[in-house]
């Protein structure tokens, strides 16, 4: 069944969307739009890549969106409302956003200040918490080459051993897709109040190895179903050593 024929997905997607009638029409619209058409919040949930209890860090969070759906999964696991085949829910998550902009950092605390806690500041220069998930999304392009391996870095010593970094790229050879998502987010930046400051992509196999390098455990996983992107979600292993790469795709 597809995510928008879903319907405990779609009661997911409103429960999270809700909150956000207090920052604002635009708020509200763009967590539905955003929670209902991205593929990537659906597989999080689904395949169970935030676990139950994790101490979560959302660099980029925007209006802190995964916030509010983490909390949403909370209640729907609590009330046996948890979607049949799906992953266990991410009950207990304890969540901490970073955001550079701060109207999405007053939207996030206006709607669901109390999901979580908010940061405003840049994510080259935020000291990261202990944690056991990492998640950035759309993001990393904005820093140049040599700051994304050094927030990387800081990334890899902030995780547990064994935790988990969620990292969505887009993958610079696949041209067409790659140059659409760019034109796409710089609008979206547009719309929401922001200048879009240039970015800076790399091709997937030149992710891959930046992360191998630093002792992660790298498997990628294509992220634009139902879009004309050409986005790839990173699940990325903190391991003792570096080198591993794990091929195969699948629920971890």
């Amino acid at each position: 069944m597809s995510r928008s024929r879903d319907p405990a997905w779609r009661r997911l997607v409103d429960a999270a969307s809700d909150p956000y009638r207090r920052a604002g029409r635009f708020a509200w619209h763009f967590a539905r739009g955003k929670l209902g058409m991205d593929p990537v919040f659906h597989h999080l949930l689904s395949v169970g890549l935030i676990p139950p209890g994790a101490r979560v860090v959302d660099i980029g969070c925007g209006q802190g969106l995964l916030a509010s759906l983490l909390r949403s999964a909370d209640r729907a696991g609590a009330e046996g409302r948890w979607p049949q085949g799906w992953a266990e829910p991410p009950r207990g998550a304890h969540y901490t956003g970073i955001e550079l902009m701060p109207r999405d950092v007053d939207r996030a605390r206006a709607a669901v200040g109390d999901a979580g806690t908010f940061v405003c500041g840049d994510m080259r220069q935020v000291a990261l918490p202990a944690c056991d998930v990492v998640v950035i999304l759309d993001v990393l392009h904005y820093a140049t080459v040599a700051e994304q391996d050094a927030l990387l870095a800081r990334v890899r010593d902030a995780l547990s051993p064994g935790g988990r970094l969620l990292l969505r790229v887009g993958d610079a050879d696949a041209r067409r897709g790659f140059v659409i998502s760019q034109w796409v987010d710089r609008v979206v930046t547009h719309v929401r109040g922001h200048r879009a400051p240039p970015t800076h992509g790399r091709p997937l196999a030149a992710w891959r190895e930046a992360l191998r390098r630093l002792g992660f455990a790298v498997e990628p996983r294509p992220m634009s179903h139902g879009t004309p992107f050409a986005n790839v979600l990173l699940v990325a292993e903190r391991g003792p050593a570096p080198g591993a790469d794990v091929a195969q795709t699948g629920t971890p």
